[in-house]
Parts: C-alpha cells; sequence; structure tokens
C-alpha cells in the first residue's frame, strides 16, 4: 500500500507535467484571434519554455540524485502549479513568453526524477520495470489527452486565461498533498527503502555504451516527433478538416484527447510484450510503422485523418516505456536519475526545434504535410539506430536492503 500511494504520485505528476508543457498550444489558436496576431506569431512565444524542458532536466536529475528526490517533486508539483496559474493574469507577449519559460524549467524536473523513482520502486513490482514504466507513460500521456480538453472546455466557459489558472492552483494543492504524505509513516518508510535500493547499486551490463548510444539516437529523433504530433494535432484537425466534424472547441478538444488517451494504452502493451520478449523487436516494428503512418498522414483529411492520428500517435506514445526500460536495465541505480536526465536533455532540446519549425512551415504555405515527411524521415533515422540495439539481459533491480 506504501508503495501504491507513492506511485500513484508519480503517475499523478507525470499527466501534471504534460498537461501544463501542452495548455498554451492547446489555446493558441484562440489567444491569437484575442490578441489580433497569427498563429505562428503565438505559437512561437512558447519556444523558450520547451527549450527550458530539456535545459534544466540535467540539473534537476543531478540535485536529485545528491539530494532528495522527494523533496524535487514537491518542488516541481508547487513551482509548476504556481507559474502555470501567474501566466493567466499575464497582459503582454513577453510576460506570457517569461511565465512558459519557467513553466518549462519546473516542469523539466519530474522525467529524471519521477522516472528514477518509477523504476526504482520495480523491485516491489516483481521486477516488471517496463509494465511500470508502461503504466506510468500512460499517465503522462493522459496528461497529454487533457491538456486539449481542459483548454477547450474552460476557454469555452471562461476564457483562455482560466486553462491557465484553474489547473494551475490544482496542481499546488497535489504539492501539499506530497508532502503531507512524504512526512508520514508511508512516505519515510519508502523514501528510506528508495535510499537503500540507490545505496545498493549494481554494475552495468557488458554493452551498456552501445545500448545509450541506440537511446540518445532514438530519444532525440523521437522527441522531435513526440513534440510536432502533440503540439500540432489541434491546428491538424483544423486544417485536415478534422475539426469540421465538431462544432465547439470543446468538442474539438474531445476528439484531440480520444485519440490521445486511447493511443496512451499502449504502453502498457508495449511495456508488457519487452518484459516478455526482445524489446529490439518490439522497438523495430513500432519505428517501421512509424514511418508508414506518418507518410500516410502526409495525405489524409477528414475522417481518414482521424484514424490515422489515432494509429501515429499509438506508435508514438507506445515507443516511450522501451528506451526508459532500457536505461533502467543497463545502469545502476545509484546514478539512473543523471543518466535519464542526459536524455531528457538531448530529447527536449531537439524536441524545441518543433516549436519553430512547425510556425516557419505554416507560415511560409508548406502545412502539416511537410511536417508528417520530416517525422517520416526522423522515424526511418530511428528504426536504423535499433537496428544496431545488441540483445541485452537485462540487469538485476536491486532490492531495498541487500
Amino acid at each position: 500500500m506504501r508503495l501504491d500511494t507513492r506511485f500513484l504520485f508519480l503517475n499523478v505528476g507525470h499527466a501534471v507535467d504534460h498537461l501544463m508543457m501542452l495548455l498554451f498550444p492547446a489555446v493558441a489558436v484562440i489567444m491569437a484571434a484575442e490578441m489580433g496576431a497569427s498563429y505562428a506569431e503565438i505559437l512561437v512565444l512558447s519556444t523558450g519554455g520547451f527549450i527550458a524542458f530539456g535545459a534544466f532536466s540535467l540539473p534537476a536529475g543531478w540535485l536529485a540524485d545528491r539530494w532528495s528526490r522527494e523533496t524535487m517533486i514537491a518542488v516541481f508539483f508547487i513551482g509548476i502549479g504556481t507559474v502555470t496559474a501567474l501566466t493567466g493574469f499575464a497582459q503582454e507577449r513577453w510576460q506570457i513568453a517569461g511565465c512558459l519559460f519557467l513553466i518549462g524549467m519546473f516542469a523539466a524536473i519530474y522525467h529524471p526524477v519521477g522516472i528514477a523513482m518509477v523504476s526504482q520502486g520495480a523491485a516491489a513490482a516483481g521486477g516488471k520495470v517496463g509494465r511500470r514504466l508502461g503504466v506510468n507513460g500512460v499517465w503522462g500521456n493522459m496528461g497529454v489527452a487533457a491538456s486539449a480538453l481542459v483548454a477547450g472546455a474552460l476557454a469555452d466557459l471562461a476564457g483562455w486565461r482560466s486553462a491557465f489558472v484553474v489547473p494551475g492552483v490544482l496542481a499546488v494543492a497535489i504539492g501539499v498533498l506530497w508532502l503531507v504524505h512524504c512526512r508520514s509513516a508511508a512516505g519515510q518508510a519508502a523514501t528510506h527503502a528508495g535510499t537503500a535500493a540507490r545505496k545498493a547499486g549494481a554494475q552495468p551490463s557488458v554493452d551498456w555504451k552501445t545500448v545509450l548510444a541506440v537511446v540518445f539516437v532514438a530519444t532525440a529523433f523521437g522527441g522531435f516527433i513526440f513534440n510536432a504530433t502533440t503540439i500540432s494535432l489541434p491546428k491538424v484537425f483544423d486544417d485536415k478538416q478534422v475539426a469540421s466534424l465538431a462544432v465547439s472547441g470543446t468538442e474539438a478538444g474531445s476528439l484531440i484527447a480520444l485519440v490521445y488517451a486511447v493511443a496512451a494504452f499502449t504502453q502498457i502493451a508495449v511495456g508488457h510484450l519487452i518484459d516478455r520478449y526482445s524489446a529490439k523487436l518490439v522497438f523495430l516494428l513500432l519505428a517501421i510503422g512509424d514511418v508508414a503512418i506518418f507518410l500516410v498522414a502526409a495525405q489524409a483529411t477528414g475522417s481518414v485523418m482521424l484514424a490515422v492520428s489515432l494509429a501515429m500517435m499509438m506508435l508514438v506514445f507506445g515507443q516511450i516505456p522501451i528506451t526508459d526500460t532500457l536505461i533502467a536495465r543497463n545502469t545502476p541505480e545509484h546514478w539512473r536519475g543523471r543518466v535519464y536526465a542526459i536524455k531528457y536533455v538531448l530529447s527536449f532540446a531537439i524536441a524545441a526545434t518543433a516549436v519553430p519549425a512547425i510556425s516557419a512551415l505554416h507560415a511560409f504555405g508548406a502545412g502539416f504535410s511537410a511536417l508528417f515527411l520530416i517525422c517520416a524521415g526522423c522515424a526511418a533515422v530511428i528504426t536504423v539506430a535499433v537496428a544496431f540495439l545488441p540483445r541485452t539481459r537485462p540487469l538485476a533491480v536491486p532490492q531495498p536492503g541487500e
């Protein structure tokens, strides 16, 4: 029960992380109309936030390994909630850009810290790292799904500013509850168990350098694909006549949320598969599928685009637990946070280029067909990299106290 409560908070944190990062792209169309600017001019304001999302991952991971992962999660919840709420009160474009930068800075804490804590708890789950990360990944993607739905519904009810204020206040409240949990007997016991596991350590696998090289290549190109698809999907639905199937912002947001939510559960299936079978084979199949579906997406419109979007996001989301599991299996626990930090610095730094890329392609009239062709090229690079992945035996998960 103790570990379940802790796992629940970490899962909620993953949802909050992605929700906050994607609130702005979800309301960018509405904000552009109200502020008398183009979609490209408004969307580009989030560039700094996505850069910060990657850049601050490394210091967050280092600080968590050296100081306290539990305290860093508290900083994440309260910090991101506060600055998200403040975004709803911004008046000028520079104020919006500044708030989005701070959102990215606090959002950077979760992945290197939270994912390390999730994989650390795999001992209590029978060593099923893939399944545990898959469940956590579903929660993260539920945050992605909720961004379009929450932003659309709140914007319809009370304007775009409420889309930042309400989620921000809720995140701060969750942070306070996390602090209360950490100070409880159950929370302190879980913290001591985690500390024992980190001190136990383990030797990396023989092929760890090759594995991490493949992971980092897949992470770099996969980061661009993830951001390009999740950020652009609301506008893709508008440009490719998918939004015509809905009559309001709430209904359009619901369609997008449905795609994200259904696709998210792919991670549980993939997590189960990589705990039982070759991660290399599963990864290859998903990467090859990505290449094919992006080529189809470049030409699809209307209801066909809705179906293609679902298949596309299933393939994109399905790859997430694989790289995290490979790191968990091939690195010792006591410096895993820093390895995750390096991975996410690379991922989010490259992912940040998706924002100006989308803005530029849209401004110059190239549209999303060109963007999907670029994503197909990125998926092809990932496929080649995964082909070099060695068949490695999972690293034993250290048991607390061993």
